[in-house]
């Protein structure tokens, strides 16, 4: 069941949101200050192509001051921007009932799109120790 929802949203969806991700971390790695920024949307970008049967898992402390300064930058200059992507992506899917469920998932990756540090995507089953689920697809 996950390898058929995984092709539907790749074809619906995925790619494109994946291709916006991997823009973005071209563009944050052009600069040597902004790499991590750029590990983080590939790292997305991969998750965006196929992301069911895996989770977003954050810490359950919270994160470091320098994770929380890297998301607030990263909200200003490209997650605004991705999340817009999401948006709309879901509004073009929740016209049709099949695509309804597709759409609240591009509702449900916005959080992840906005502050990606300090999260990591795991599979579904191996939750770590520490961690708790913030996205199960």
């Amino acid at each position: 069941m996950k390898t058929l929802l995984n092709i539907v949203w790749f074809l619906f969806g995925g790619f494109w949101l994946a291709l916006s991700y991997y823009l973005a971390g071209i563009v944050a790695c052009l600069f040597i200050v902004t790499i991590p920024a750029g590990v983080a949307s590939f790292r997305i970008a991969n998750y965006m192509l196929w992301p069911f049967g895996r989770t977003v898992v954050a810490p359950t402390g919270g994160g470091t001051t320098m994770g929380a300064i890297a998301n607030v930058i990263w909200f200003l200059v490209a997650g605004v921007w991705l999340a817009i992507n999401h948006v709309i992506t879901a509004c073009a899917l929740a016209v049709t009932i099949v695509g309804i469920p597709f759409a609240w998932a591009n509702i449900k990756l916005i959080p992840i799109t906005c502050f990606p540090f300090g999260k990591q995507i795991v599979s579904g089953d191996r939750i770590p120790f520490g961690y708790e689920p913030m996205i199960k697809m």
